[in-house]
């Protein structure tokens, strides 16, 4: 993807420049409403997408949408503004969200399953995820039928699958080979 280094690096100097953890912490509840407006509005992203809509227009819009965001973060906006590469505003955001949370211990885990989790199933689950990890645990939860029961836990690189549907295949795999 084009410009993803770029935002690594931006995201690094934004992270690097907010001087404290109130600082820090509230340029990341920026960058996740920005995010997450980006993601969520195909009209904004466009129009920052747009090579035919002029730099300062772009910038009256960020502005107009997100009035309340912090000093640091409307300078991130100026900067890649003036660098031309306000393009890669939602990467730097989602990028600055990870560097955020891996400064603070924070680990993001996905847990497919065949229907949602309850609370207690929840919390049994990131107890688990924290346990092997050391460290606290967003989970998100994620809904795919296909693997029938059970579920497929993953954090980071690391995946454990106790899904039926693998469980089946093994079987089958054992009986083809025997």
């Amino acid at each position: 993807m084009a410009g993803a280094r770029a935002a690594i690096r931006y995201a690094k100097a934004v992270l690097g420049l907010a001087s404290n953890d109130n600082e820090a912490k509230a340029i990341n509840e920026d960058m996740r409403l920005i995010a997450n407006t980006i993601a969520d509005n195909i009209n904004l992203g466009n129009a920052i997408q747009s090579p035919v809509i002029n730099a300062s227009v772009k910038k009256a819009i960020l502005l107009d949408v997100f009035s309340s965001v912090q000093k640091g973060t409307i300078n991130l906006m100026d900067t890649l503004i003036e660098n031309n590469r306000i393009a890669i505003l939602h990467l730097v955001a989602s990028n600055y969200n990870k560097l955020y949370d891996q400064s603070k211990g924070i680990e993001h885990a996905t847990v497919t399953t065949a229907v949602a989790l309850t609370a207690d199933l929840e919390k049994q689950v990131l107890a688990k995820a924290k346990a092997l990890t050391g460290k606290e645990v967003n989970l998100k939860n994620v809904i795919d039928d296909s693997i029938i029961g059970g579920f497929i836990l993953r954090i980071g690189d690391i995946q454990y699958n106790a899904s039926i549907a693998n469980q089946l295949s093994n079987l089958k795999r054992e009986f083809t080979l025997n």
